[in-house]
């Protein structure tokens, strides 16, 4: 590969050589780039293509580059909340599978629109990856759904514990469905074993090479045991979906985490776009506060809660503060589920926050001595209690069937600790509803009291703008969120953060270019070389750097030709410039060449003139040999060849013999 070789001439009289450059790739072809100038040079770069290397060292074939790459356009599509699956290229991910459960009772359509990725042909031609950030069911419950009915075959990529929880929860989500509400065309559970056997389990910070171009990263997220952030990357292109994460620390999960990794675009969650809460020992004052009036007075406290996550949390807080009251009020959570749940904290402790996991040897906290589990004939005792049901929204199951037990009685309360979509009855009564129409028409007063204490475990508003300045993204995409609330969010961003935000409808695409930046790694040589040079950089201006730039890997290294050369094991070649001086004269080259030494002499005093012993003469690195045309005696021809650095003297040189040489004394 490479060798020298005749070009186009550069004028009529001054013919110019020109030879290959050298390329380093991985490409079964080789390739390479003729020069026609010897200034100007621009390479292209483009992704999975050979790179053309450079150098500016004196006598070498290549110069000081100027570097144009290409703009790459990235497509975000949203068919779906929370779980837009994204491209780069040719690589694609599907984000989550979500479901629905009240929507889907209102428009008829409980899982993804998934016709969004193809409308023809199994997933897995379109998709490389799925990947699940958390067990919760508006994230993975369509799971089974998405790879059995539809068909995908590819790797499906989550953390540790949420590949134990999500079957779980997708096996009592399908009970619920199919058993007790008889539900069709909904997934089995074999369909569920089918699926997890899909699922490749990843670490956090743990790089995994889905295929030659796409990798994804897992980053902590706080939210729930084993939520993940994750950044996607193919080249040097990147997106980073958050999933639902929380930058508070609590009582059983650290906050959430993610390095300077400023990607292309940021996907995150908006749940508490306009939210800003009160201090966290505020909140779990009151709360304790309630709860404590409310027993004291003999009433009963109900606590919807979700399986995993702020049932936990909740756990841990009274249970400390019976211990510390000493107070003997029976606290119950649901069976089944919880009990699964506080069994998988335990499993997974290194997931818990440092408080946890530094006692867990002498204490652990997950085992419970005032909490016990709940049996539905509690519901009638008389006298105080606190219960911590499922599901969190009062939309269904034991939550439900409690709350329509007490609601009827003023001692009693419902604490709602998190977020309730929009149609449960749960967001009724926190909207102030107190006539509830139930399943049967039947009329349901509320006459318990009713508070909302947010212990949600999603970001706030403060935490959702932290996280974007820790990431620092090009652009910022919001999801999972209520629009109004994410406008006032998405201006907040561009206006604080100086970031461009967008928040796509269902089933819009978002198209974004890319920066046409590559960035390049300098070797430690080539930047203690330039340095040496005595030049002193400026904040405000670039400074050029000479040297080759080598591909490998997809990644970029500037390091200087001598190093280039060896890594890449080719020669170095010197590329001259040849000019013809046609002179009449009938002496003997030699006796020429001494006549051209003696007139150089006389006239460039400040050069290094030299007559070397083959006849030819020499002006620093320009060479000057006499020739005699074999169909012209009386003609001589001067050669006079120089380099790209030495062109000015070259020319000069080239005009002073095209006047001729002084008479010889006679």
């Amino acid at each position: 590969m490479g060798g020298p070789g005749r070009g186009e001439p550069l004028h009529r009289e001054a013919p110019l050589y020109w030879c290959w450059a050298p390329v380093q790739h991985s490409g079964p072809s080789e390739t390479g780039l003729q020069l026609s100038q010897p200034r100007h040079l621009s390479v292209r770069l483009e992704v999975s293509r050979p790179l053309c290397m450079l150098s500016s060292r004196p006598g070498v074939l290549c110069q000081p580059a100027r570097v144009a790459v290409p703009s790459l356009s990235l497509h975000v599509a949203t068919p779906f909340l929370g779980a837009p699956p994204w491209d780069v290229g040719c690589p694609r991910c599907c984000l989550e599978t979500t479901t629905q459960p009240e929507a889907s009772r209102r428009s008829q359509r409980r899982f993804p629109d998934f016709s969004y990725i193809t409308q023809s042909g199994r997933l897995t031609d379109f998709l490389d990856c799925v990947i699940i950030s958390h067990f919760h069911l508006d994230h993975c419950g369509a799971l089974p759904y998405f790879s059995e009915m539809v068909g995908y075959d590819g790797p499906i990529y989550m953390t540790h514990p949420t590949q134990a929880i999500c079957p779980i929860l997708l096996e009592d989500y399908r009970k619920i469905a199919v058993d007790k509400k008889g539900e069709a065309n909904f997934f089995t559970s074999q369909m569920i074993k089918d699926c997890m056997k899909k699922v490749v389990a990843v670490h956090l910070h743990q790089t995994v090479q889905v295929d030659d171009e796409l990798e994804i990263k897992a980053y902590y997220a706080g939210h729930v045991l084993g939520a993940a952030m994750f950044q996607i990357k193919v080249g040097s292109e990147s997106v980073v979906y958050t999933g639902d994460y929380n930058m508070t620390p609590d009582r059983h999960l650290g906050a959430a985490w993610i390095d300077k990794c400023r990607p292309n675009l940021l996907i995150t969650e908006s749940t508490y776009a306009t939210t800003i809460r009160d201090s966290k020992r505020c909140r779990e004052r009151d709360f304790l506060k309630k709860v404590h009036e409310t027993v004291e007075r003999g009433g009963k406290v109900l606590i919807p809660v979700f399986a995993l996550g702020r049932a936990q949390e909740l756990c841990i807080l009274l249970e400390t503060f019976w211990e510390r009251m000493n107070l003997k009020v029976p606290i119950y959570f649901s069976t089944g589920l919880t009990e699964k749940a506080n069994h998988y904290y335990k499993l997974f402790i290194p997931w818990t926050n440092q408080k946890i996991r530094k006692t867990f040897v002498q204490r652990n906290m997950f085992e419970f001595k005032h909490i016990k589990a709940f049996d539905r004939a509690f519901a009638d005792n008389p006298g105080p209690m606190v219960v911590f049901a499922t599901p969190g929204m009062l939309h269904a199951g034991q939550s439900l069937q409690i709350f329509r037990k007490w609601a009827g009685n003023e001692k009693n309360m419902v604490i709602m600790p998190g977020y309730c979509v929009q149609g449960t009855v749960g967001h009724k009564i926190l909207s102030g509803q107190r006539k509830l129409e139930m399943e049967g028409r039947q009329v349901l007063e509320v006459k318990m009291q009713v508070e909302y204490m947010s212990f949600s475990a999603h970001a706030d508003a403060k935490g959702i703008m932290q996280l974007v300045g820790q990431a620092e993204p090009e652009s910022v995409l919001l999801v999972h969120g209520e629009a109004k609330k994410m406008e006032f969010l998405k201006q907040k961003i561009e206006q604080e953060l100086r970031v461009s935000c967008s928040m796509p409808a269902n089933g819009e695409t978002v198209t974004l270019p890319t920066s046409p930046s590559i960035p390049v790694g300098i070797s430690l040589g080539l930047l203690k070389r330039e340095m040496a040079q005595g030049l002193v950089p400026e904040a405000k201006k670039p400074r050029l750097l000479h040297g080759a730039l080598i591909m490998k890997d997809s990644n970029f290294r500037l390091v200087s030709s001598e190093q280039a050369l060896k890594e890449l094991g080719l020669a170095e070649h010197q590329l001259r410039f040849t000019c013809r001086v046609h002179l009449h004269d009938t002496r003997k080259e030699q006796e020429m060449a001494l006549r051209v030494y003696s007139h150089l002499k006389s006239v460039l005093k400040d050069h290094c003139v030299q007559h070397l012993p083959d006849g030819s003469v020499t002006v620093e690195s320009i060479l000057i040999q006499a020739a005699a045309p074999s169909e012209d005696p009386s003609t001589k021809v001067l050669l006079v060849s120089w380099t790209y650095q030495d062109e000015e003297l070259g020319s000069f040189l080239t005009s002073l013999l095209k006047k001729g040489l002084p008479q010889a004394p006679s």
